[in-house]
């Protein structure tokens, strides 16, 4: 079964790790410019998402809680899709599949209450702004991928590893046009503030204030609890915007990830004390799960330290 958003009235929805990571790293799986969506095009591809899923689907049983299944579609933007070979209409095709191939997971699990979220990477690296947008350019960019979304069926989207406003503005700008609820999760550097160097508090009220408060919420992902634990010290009201974390097992820089030729899995049980601690003071905290670094079983020790 299927609820519009993970906002109950209390406790959370988990989600799932670095699935990039844990394919390239512990599974030993090619994904050529860290893309995942092209494994949706062959039976040994969607035969590795699905084991990937699995043991979160489990846990999510285990635990009982809801569970939020992302479609591989980080990279699945025109830009990284042309080096890649697709077409726009092809692009258009490989994001419905997407969203079909997470709804035949979740229609697995008929107990378990999932949401199927299209996923929306950033038009750039991820770990650096590079060229920007305007909010109008982004919006008419990623209207591809929401539409494809939309159409599909998807519950909700959400724009992950967003490195500066604008873009993300464009997005939900996109995204509430296609008629879809989108969340926002930025990235931090290992001070807090965005690549862009604008603070994650001035980026959420940009954000807020130029859509009408239309995102749903906020989340940070790709970064280190350490990395922004600071921020989240005190009562203000923007804290209440932030309802979803998915931390990275290693607490190095970005660029220090991007330059590492080993997976840093981090301590597990330290990073679920860090959550532990993080949602004593974010009472609104919705969605759990991981980024580069984490898999299952990290998600797993942070359920644990959050029950």
């Amino acid at each position: 079964m299927t609820t519009a958003l993970p906002q109950p009235t209390s406790g959370y929805f988990l989600t799932d790790g670095g699935l990039e990571t844990t394919l390239v790293f512990l599974r030993d799986i090619e994904l050529p410019d860290f893309a995942a969506f092209p494994l949706l095009d062959s039976d040994a591809g969607r035969r590795a998402l699905t084991d990937y899923f699995v043991p979160y689907l489990e846990l999510a049983e285990r635990v009982d809680r809801g569970f939020i299944i992302d479609t591989p579609t980080w990279r699945a933007n025109p830009d990284w899709a042309t080096e890649l070979g697709y077409d726009a209409a092809g692009l258009a095709a490989v994001n419905r599949r997407a969203v079909a191939f997470a709804r035949d997971i979740a229609a697995s699990r008929p107990g378990l209450d999932v949401i199927v979220d299209g996923v929306i990477g950033p038009r750039g690296d991820g770990y650096v702004v590079g060229s920007t947008m305007s909010a109008g350019d982004a919006a008419g960019y990623h209207a591809l991928q929401t539409e494809a979304f939309a159409e599909a069926g998807a519950d909700l989207i959400t724009a992950v590893t967003m490195t500066y406003a604008q873009e993300a503005i464009g997005i939900v700008r996109a995204g509430t046009a296609s008629g879809l609820p989108v969340v926002v999760s930025f990235t931090v550097e290992t001070d807090g503030t965005l690549p862009s160097g604008q603070s994650l508090s001035a980026a959420i009220a940009e954000v807020d204030e130029a859509t009408d408060g239309a995102a749903a919420y906020f989340m940070i992902n790709c970064a280190h609890p350490t990395h922004f634990d600071h921020l989240i010290a005190d009562e203000a009201p923007w804290l209440g915007r932030l309802k979803g974390i998915r931390a990275n097992a290693s607490p190095l820089s970005h660029a220090e990830l991007d330059a590492a030729e080993e997976l840093d899995r981090g301590d597990p049980d330290d990073l679920a004390r860090h959550y532990r601690s993080l949602s004593d003071r974010l009472p609104e905290l919705r969605v759990v799960g991981g980024c580069c670094g984490t898999d299952h079983q990290h998600v797993s020790r942070m359920a644990d330290a959050l029950s």
